[in-house]
């Protein structure tokens, strides 16, 4: 016997005559002889007068005496008898089945049908009874009154031997066999057979399932027959009898009565032995037992005292599922013993070595998880108001405890020493001797709880913000003094109520000691990748310990300590340079900067250059695509590393040129400049120059001298040297649009036409994209080809006068004859002027002649480079004006080398003539066709009838003068227009005077 679940009282004893049926009617007994006569016994406590009470009340724990007794109640034994509560009638089945009002046991209604009747079966909810006679089964239905209405009657193979309603349908058993019947169409359906010991025995569950009998095995079906997946209960011997009294089931066995669980596995309760039993009955509180002459009374032990007896004994499992039949209004009852019993259960189990199972329990029993924790000593926690006791953290005495100060354990409250982030010998111990399982189980138990916590400690944190928030505003709107005030009481307040949080960092911070401890260190590192409260100083010094770097990596990470975290990586690379196994690798500090960019750009920059060395294009691409102003990086790597400064503007030159400043395309043409003065210097002092040489820094130079627009030239030209590096001279000067001393660079001291020509070309083509003149710029180029004497004394002289602007010289100022000559070659040499006034050139003789004196009055014979100013006519003859380009040309110039530009040129000239004449002929034949349509518009033709009429006066026009209107439809009298002309104008008027 497992607990005791019924308490055996003797209810009856000494009845006259033997015993055939009973049943309860409030607490009263209503007890069919053998006599045929019905006795009715009530509890020795009541009296006859509270008769009416007495129906409200339930069976009572007392001696029972006879109370009335109605003699010759059936004529035959009586087989079973049931009350209707909710119609107030008693059913009995004798000889047939008769109705008898209560408490009066008035004689309602007897079906003669059911005369040799031997089973029957009530559905109070319809009110309908099925009773069993010979091989035929009858349903009748109560119509509310005293009559009941015959519903159906289907016939059987055989005698029924057990019934009862299964829903819709009516299970029977016949033969040793269980069959469903139809109730509707009389259709029968096997199940299956019953047994060949005892006969069928059919019994219905309060769920509306099936209890059906097979020897001493009972099967549960559902209302159509199917078996049910929960199980069989399994009775010592076949019962004769089943009663259900909620939890349990009740079976008459032949030596004894047996009382089991009705929850799988469906295990032995309690044993009442008792001899002569004749029946077993389901009363309205108790389970009555008949005997041959005496009745006893299983009346249930009270719930409460089962869960005791239960916990006591160590069925804690049973004693759970009787706390779910406490009655709602018991609910904190309820729920306090349920806790006690999953607390004590969790024990045993955990004790026992079924550890997972344990902590189901632990978590069903909704203890504080430091509770949980005290069975680990070696999980090191922070100390918290909660584990400490008080309303506020204190932030001044030890700030962590280990898993003995969490108030669990009184007597280890003097060792919290040992307990410290240091593991001494005692914890080290402890941890061995913890099982892997042991450890498992907890990790289990706390990711259960930890989505719950987790959540409420973020809804904490949100509320807190927002609190913050509303006291900031608050504080602003008063004086200084009160908000100080104010600040104070917030502070302890939010301190206070952060208990989720602290509950959370308990959480966390064990959760990632245990899964570190089971080598689950790849679901410690998704932990702290996301959302977790884990306590930092704790989780330091134990990922150190046992290093776990990466897991330390991501505590700073999740905690914003990116300075620990950047310093820790360094140290982690350098060591891994050291070794084979390159675990940490230089670009692993670059992947941790790029979420730091947008927030802490400082911190990106100053470990970035920690790996710019070994990783310079990926670190440059950090800056690039981390969004971190150029300027700031232009600087601190000018400061830091000068030699990556130049990569870095690269780079952004070639994503988006205009995306950098002016300010940086210097910087960077200036880095291309000094090493290219560098590289001169040396050469030179090696008298190895030659302007030929091109070094890769110098073609660097000379792309984005070329390329970027966004240098000052005036600074770049200053720090050219004055005898070299002339190719870097010109792009310069051109930038400064002084284009003749480029080109003049170009032809006299390069000795590269082509140069020359490619300019001219780059010059044009950005005009006509502009949609500028510039034109002129070959006839610059022409001058300085015919006109090569003073160009090539005087370049550098020039070119200190544009980069140090001097007061200027008139060109009036030359004394004597060569005054013409000096305005001639200001000409030359000023292309602009000579562009504009093309005449200007023309002063009797042709640019190409010899002079005798220069600008400073010396004689020099110069030497025309006619072949290349052919070169150009013939190659660029549609970009140069013709007229211009042959005033410049000298007299002695033969027609025959100018074919190959006067050729083309001409012919250009003809098949433009020729096209605009035709276009004028196309132009002058369109206007004829468009005024031919004009006058054919305006022809308009008037058919005038006999029946003409007036729009105006409805009057026929006749041989009137008349008048068309523009429509040309409308037709009216010319004196009728007229007036109607007269009279709006004169309504005009009188508009005017009435304003």
């Amino acid at each position: 016997m497992v607990h005791t679940a019924f308490d055996s009282l003797e209810l009856l004893n000494s009845c006259p005559t033997k015993i055939d049926a009973v049943e309860s009617y409030g607490s009263n007994l209503l007890v069919a002889c053998a006599d045929g006569s019905l006795r009715i016994y009530g509890p020795e406590s009541s009296t006859l007068s509270d008769s009416h009470s007495k129906t409200l009340e339930e069976l009572k724990r007392e001696p029972y005496v006879l109370e009335r007794t109605v003699n010759g109640f059936s004529k035959k034994p009586m087989l079973g008898m049931k009350v209707l509560g909710s119609r107030g009638l008693l059913l009995s089945l004798s000889e047939s089945i008769s109705f008898h009002k209560l408490p009066n046991l008035e004689t309602v209604a007897v079906i003669t049908k059911a005369k040799g009747a031997n089973a029957y079966s009530w559905d109070d909810r319809r009110g309908f009874l099925c009773f069993a006679r010979q091989k035929k089964v009858c349903i009748f239905r109560h119509d509310g009154g005293r009559g009941f209405v015959e519903v159906k009657e289907f016939g059987v193979p055989d005698t029924v031997k057990s019934m009862s309603w299964c829903g819709e349908n009516i299970c029977l058993g016949i033969r040793r066999e269980y069959t469903i019947l139809n109730a509707t169409n009389g259709t029968l359906s096997e199940v299956f057979p019953s047994g060949r010991i005892a006969p069928p025995l059919v019994v219905s569950l309060p769920s509306g399932e099936l209890l059906l009998g097979k020897d001493n095995i009972g099967v549960l079906v559902d209302q159509n027959g199917k078996l049910l997946q929960e199980g069989r209960i399994c009775w010592s011997e076949a019962p004769a009898v089943v009663v259900i009294q909620k939890p349990y089931a009740t079976a008459l066995l032949p030596r004894h009565i047996e009382i089991r669980s009705l929850r799988v596995p469906y295990p032995l309760i309690q044993t009442v032995v008792l001899r002569d039993v004749r029946l077993i009955h389901q009363g309205n509180n108790a389970v009555i037992v008949a005997l041959n002459n005496s009745i006893q009374g299983l009346f249930p032990v009270p719930i409460g005292a089962q869960i005791v007896q239960l916990t006591a004994s160590g069925n804690f499992e049973e004693a759970l599922a009787l706390c779910k039949l406490l009655p709602p209004e018991d609910s904190n009852l309820r729920a306090s013993k349920e806790q006690s019993i999953h607390i004590r259960y969790a024990h045993y189990l955990f004790e026992n070595g079924s550890y997972e199972e344990a902590m189901d329990h632990f978590v069903a029993s909704q203890v504080e998880i430091t509770y949980v924790l005290a069975l680990y000593p070696s999980i090191i926690i922070p100390k918290s108001s909660m584990t400490a006791g008080s309303g506020l953290v204190d932030v001044s005495g030890d700030e962590y405890l280990s898993r003995a100060s969490s108030g669990m354990s009184d007597d280890m409250d003097n060792n919290n020493s040992s307990h410290t982030l240091n593991y001494d010998e005692t914890s080290a111990l402890e941890s061995k001797k913890m099982s892997h399982n042991t450890l498992m189980a907890l990790v289990k138990y706390l990711q259960k709880k930890r989505n719950s916590v987790i959540g409420k400690a973020a809804v904490e944190g949100t509320e807190e913000a927002v609190s913050d928030a509303v006291g900031h505003t608050f504080v602003v709107s008063h004086e200084s003094s009160r908000s100080k005030r104010s600040n104070k009481g917030r502070v302890n307040m939010s301190l206070d109520s952060g208990g989720a949080r602290e509950m959370a960092s308990i959480l966390d911070t064990a959760l990632v000691q245990a899964l570190l401890l089971t080598s689950q260190s790849t679901s410690a590192l998704d932990l702290l990748k996301n959302l977790n409260y884990c306590d930092v100083k704790i989780c330091e010094e134990i990922f150190r310990n046992g290093n776990h770097y990466l897991c330390l990596l991501e505590l700073y990470k999740c905690n914003s300590l990116h300075r620990e975290a950047l310093k820790l990586l360094h140290h982690l690379v350098n060591e891994s340079n050291n070794k084979s196994d390159q675990k940490f690798k230089p670009e692993m500090i670059i992947e941790y900067l790029k979420p730091l960019c947008g927030t802490d750009p400082m911190l990106v920059l100053e470990f970035s250059m920690l790996v710019l060395e070994t990783c310079p294009s990926q670190t440059i691409d950090l800056f690039l695509t981390g969004n971190i102003p150029a300027d700031l990086v232009n600087s601190y790597l000018k400061q830091h590393s000068p030699r990556m400064q130049a990569m870095y503007l690269e780079l952004m030159l070639s994503m988006n040129e205009n995306g950098i400043s002016g300010n940086l395309q210097n910087e960077m043409v200036q880095i291309y400049l000094s090493e290219v003065i560098d590289w001169y210097t040396n050469l030179t002092a090696e008298k190895k120059w030659d302007e030929k040489i091109y070094t890769p820094s110098r073609k660097k130079l000379l792309s984005a001298l070329d390329a970027i627009s966004g240098y000052n030239p005036d600074i770049l030209l200053k720090r050219l040297p004055s005898d070299g590096l002339y190719e870097e001279r010109a792009i310069l000067l051109g930038k400064m649009n002084q284009h003749e001393l480029a080109l003049s660079i170009y032809v006299h001291k390069l000795h590269v036409p082509e140069l020359a020509l490619s300019y001219c070309d780059k010059i044009y083509e950005a005009g006509v994209c502009g949609k500028t003149s510039t034109g002129n710029i070959y006839l610059i180029l022409l001058q300085i080809y015919l006109n090569p004497r003073k160009t090539i004394k005087n370049i550098e002289k020039r070119i200190t006068n544009v980069v140090s602007p001097s007061p200027k010289v008139g060109w009036g100022s030359v004394k004597g004859k060569g005054k013409g000559l000096g305005k001639k070659i200001a000409d030359i040499e000023g292309a602009e002027d000579s562009r504009r006034s093309p005449s200007g050139t023309d002063s009797g003789k042709s640019d190409g002649d010899v002079d005798v004196d220069d600008e400073f009055g010396e004689q020099v014979v110069s030497d025309i480079m006619l072949d290349e100013v052919l070169d150009v006519l013939g190659q660029r003859w549609d970009r140069v004006n013709g007229a211009h380009a042959l005033k410049l040309l000298p007299k002695e110039t033969k027609l025959d080398n100018l074919i190959p530009f006067l050729g083309p040129l001409l012919r250009k000239t003809s098949e433009a003539h020729r096209n605009f004449s035709v276009i004028k002929r196309l132009r002058e034949s369109q206007n004829l066709q468009i005024k031919d349509e004009l006058y054919s518009e305006r022809k308009t033709v008037v058919k005038m009838t006999g029946d003409s009429m007036c729009s105006l006066c409805n009057k026929k026009i006749g041989t009137s003068v008349f008048a068309v209107y523009p429509n040309g439809t409308t037709i009216v009298h010319f004196v009728c227009f007229k007036d109607s002309q007269n009279m709006k104008a004169s309504g005009k008027g009188s508009g005017i005077r009435r304003r």
